[in-house]
């Protein structure tokens, strides 16, 4: 029998499934068909590439599920998290990196790892003999999205991925913009300064809208529809949604202080974070868009301080697939049809590169357990992971199953502890509490 294991993808699920099956002793390839074959995203032939935000969000472990999908991952040796700290920026209460640096320590931690091989072959049918993991994200090659298609009996399910523009920081007006971290957030000055605000006025918001909903959009081929993810709005989609949505969102003016204007509350401040280590480029928060390039250009420096801006990137919009979990796979990430392939990433139905990797993690440990002929207990329902590959694959109804976050909606809940906002920050750090315990008591039972 093949004892290899066969990695379809090299991004943060591809990636980190990877690590963990080849520090378990497996022999791993992965198929990378970058840059040999290029998306309409991707800049470059690096694994762990990021092509949308440069953040991994919340770094709490206490009071936010994805900083303890962070801890976890970090508790289980995770190449990303590992990655991740080693290039992290100032991001306030985030964990943001500088994305070119992190994409290329993963690629050099995977290529020099004596178990790990890469191929730039493309894989265009889902393979029937050996051991495999798909990991190919939202941006599947049609070949194989339709060879999947086959396999499963099911229409894929689909909505679109927005990317923000970056711009670089040196064409900002500091004049009109500044910088903090909303309500002052992080344990240093960098952290408390990680943020850079340009605000406006009532009439400045108004005229930015008109023109927002006014602007040439992106159009979407014959047979697509828009049925975008709610984490990942474009701005104008918002807009579209009430004039104030934005003001409530992504330009809410809460938390933030204007030391040009101190007497001067803002109407609406749009914020952009750091995205390279440098401080040379910032993405803009939340603008995720399908403006046509020229449209966003001129929509985009409406924004006061970003009058002359240079933009490094300006947004775009794809195409993102994904398979119906619940239906397709069992709690270990098979497909239930075909036991020697399994889903990881965003194309289970995850939403963001930590959840994608997490799922990666599970499934390159399952995947080289099962090589091995060892036997790894089920992932407890009361960690992050466990509850999140539970919805996937499970708690999910499978007739209205859509891309997840994963939030405290989806753990057990706790006994005897009070319910409601008030309530919300006791509760919190019971889920992560027991979380921790219960995660750790999970990886010692591999050892």
């Amino acid at each position: 029998m093949d004892k290899t294991l066969h990695i379809i993808g090299g991004g943060m699920a591809g990636s980190e499934a990877a690590w963990q099956a080849a520090n378990m002793g497996v022999n791993v390839v992965i198929h990378e068909m970058r840059p040999k074959v290029e998306t309409f995203a991707h800049q470059t032939g690096n694994l762990g590439e990021m092509v949308c935000s440069n953040s991994f969000r919340s770094d709490d472990d206490e009071q936010n599920a994805v900083g303890l999908l962070h801890w976890e991952m970090r508790a289980a040796a995770g190449l990303i998290m590992t990655t991740a700290d080693k290039h992290r920026i100032p991001a306030g209460g985030a964990l943001a990196v500088d994305r070119e640096p992190f994409a290329e320590s993963v690629t050099a931690a995977l290529r020099s790892h004596p178990n790990v091989s890469v191929s730039d072959e493309e894989i265009t049918e889902l393979p029937t003999d050996g051991n495999w993991i798909v990991a190919t994200g939202p941006l599947t090659s049609t070949a194989l999205g339709k060879s999947i298609q086959a396999a499963t009996g099911q229409d894929h399910l689909a909505f679109f991925d927005a990317i923000a523009p970056i711009v670089y920081a040196d064409s900002i007006d500091m004049s009109q913009a500044w910088m903090q971290s909303r309500y002052d957030k992080g344990e240093t000055e960098e952290e408390r300064t990680a943020y850079l605000n340009c605000p406006m006025t009532k009439d400045q918001y108004e005229a930015f809208i008109d023109a927002l909903l006014a602007a040439d959009k992106t159009e979407f081929h014959e047979g697509e529809t828009a049925g975008y993810f709610d984490g990942c709005l474009p701005i104008e989609v918002m807009a579209e949604r009430g004039r104030e949505t934005l003001r409530h969102g992504p330009m809410k003016p809460v938390g933030l202080t204007n030391p040009h204007q101190p007497e001067e509350k803002a109407y609406a401040v749009v914020q952009l974070r750091r995205d390279n280590a440098l401080g040379t480029l910032f993405n803009i928060v939340g603008f995720q868009t399908k403006m046509k390039y020229g449209a966003q250009t001129e929509v985009f420096r409406m924004i006061p301080g970003l009058e002359n801006a240079s933009f490094a990137r300006l947004g775009g919009i794809h195409r993102n697939t994904f398979i119906n979990s619940p239906t397709l796979l069992d709690s270990r990430l098979r497909m239930k049809s075909r036991h020697n392939v399994r889903f990881a990433g965003q194309i289970t139905g995850v939403e963001g590169y930590v959840e994608s990797a997490a799922m990666g993690l599970l499934a390159g440990r399952f995947a080289a357990a099962e090589l091995l002929g060892q036997e790894i207990p089920e992932v407890p329902l009361e960690t992050a992971m466990g509850s999140l590959v539970n919805h996937i694959t499970g708690g999910a109804d499978a007739k209205t199953f859509q891309p997840m976050n994963v939030n405290f909606g989806l753990f057990q809940p706790l006994e005897d502890v009070r319910g409601g906002r008030k309530g919300r920050k006791i509760r919190y750090k019971g889920y992560t509490d027991r979380a921790k315990e219960v995660w750790q008591q999970w990886l010692a039972s591999q050892s």
